[in-house]
């Protein structure tokens, strides 16, 4: 039995991470300031708030984990400078404090996210940085940070790209739910491919580089996300078939239209499903290089069509209001 650190373990991803490890009967302490998504998951979380420096080192200093999985930040983008994503900057450097008083650790992995670059850029290096947004300013921010302690033990960064699957909240779950919902549309010609990832995959993808040799995995970047690139026209259509909907092609000009639009309502605060912003991140390809991790987990354990189905199937537990 392993004794397994959580930050950010009621969150989306790390719901999942978290039933893997309980599944394979580890010893389990997930630190959020936020209660689980999974009821089953409360005799393993303990309130902590990871911008408390002290409550932070109490909780990590008593329970001396060999190893930490830190998912814990702030990842919406409505914030407008870097002290609104504090929970990503001082939060880190909290826990590479509080790290240092652990007696037997063995690995830890930090959780970026793929925004350090902004859609379409592809970097040149782990150290090329092209934010579009705060929040993957802060992320940056947050990676420099690790970069500059560079601590004694076995450490790494992951770069998750699109996870989607179960528990997962907007935007992800957005697309599906205008699918269902018979409000998607294919946009004329402009379809684009995206890394996207099925939650599934991404913990295993994660476990797998907790048990990597470390020479494979020490200081080094891993974006993780299913392997072939998502054709959103194609996951659209296999979405709209398990659910019986037939999808149609609306000319590019309206949704272009519609993106006007929604950037004046957005300017008065009103909210609107399509803006400026979300259109360019649907029309642009975002294929990020997973052959680091591929080649520590060559398969993945879920098709893409199964992961939809799964999806589904929550999705109406949901809004029946049925315990997943």
């Amino acid at each position: 039995m392993a004794k397994y650190l959580i930050t950010g373990g009621s969150g989306f991803i790390g719901t999942h991470v978290v039933q893997a490890l309980i599944a394979a009967n580890n010893d389990v302490l997930n630190l959020d300031s936020f209660s689980p998504k999974n009821p089953a998951h409360i005799a393993f979380w303990k309130n902590v708030d990871i911008r408390d420096r002290s409550a932070l080192i109490n909780a990590i200093t008593s329970f001396q984990p060999q190893y930490v999985i830190h998912l814990a930040a702030r990842t919406d983008l409505n914030g407008e400078t870097l002290s609104d994503y504090s929970t990503n900057s001082d939060g880190v450097t909290n826990l590479l404090d509080a790290l240092d008083q652990v007696a037997d650790l063995q690995r830890v992995i930090f959780a970026s996210s793929m925004y350090v670059c902004k859609p379409g850029y592809s970097p040149k290096s782990d150290s090329d940085y092209l934010p579009h947004t705060v929040y993957g300013e802060s992320k940056v921010l947050t990676e420099k940070i690790i970069k500059a302690r560079n601590p004694a033990y076995t450490w790494l960064i992951i770069r998750p790209t699109s996870i989607w699957g179960p528990y997962f909240g907007e935007p992800y779950n957005l697309f599906f739910k205008i699918v269902l919902s018979r409000k998607y549309f294919h946009l004329g010609a402009k379809a684009c491919k995206k890394t996207y990832g099925f939650v599934t995959n991404a913990v295993f993808q994660i476990t797998t580089l907790v048990d990597a040799p470390s020479d494979a995995v020490n200081s080094k970047v891993f974006y993780i996300g299913d392997y072939e690139p998502y054709d959103i026209t194609q996951w659209a259509d296999e979405i709209a078939d398990i659910a019986n909907i037939k999808i149609r092609t609306v000319p590019f000009f309206l949704f272009r239209s519609a993106a006007i639009f929604g950037d004046i309502l957005k300017a008065i605060g009103i909210k609107f499903p399509m803006t400026s912003f979300r259109l360019r991140n649907m029309t642009t390809d975002n294929i990020h290089d997973l052959r680091p991790i591929q080649l520590l987990a060559p398969v993945l354990p879920v098709r893409r069509v199964d992961g939809s189905k799964e999806t589904i199937e929550w999705l109406n537990k949901e809004e029946k209001g049925i315990s997943a």
